[in-house]
């Protein structure tokens, strides 16, 4: 199925899970913030957030300094 991970286009497989994707793509599960379709997915729910086609990821970095 089709979803859109930071803007790009991308393929997944039908059903797959928010922490599966992020891990394929090669996403660090530290140091990181996570929404999909607008929403933040806490990390520990990551495992069992089902993507929906058509679905919108933003993955955020944490930036530290001033």
């Amino acid at each position: 199925m089709d979803v859109v991970i930071n803007g790009k286009p991308r393929q997944v497989a039908e059903g797959a899970l928010l922490a599966a994707v992020l891990a394929e793509f090669g996403v660090p599960d530290r140091g990181v913030a996570v929404a999909v379709d607008g929403a933040v997915v806490p990390r520990a729910s990551w495992a069992e957030t089902e993507l929906n086609p058509g679905a919108t990821i933003e993955v955020l970095t944490a930036v530290q300094g001033g």
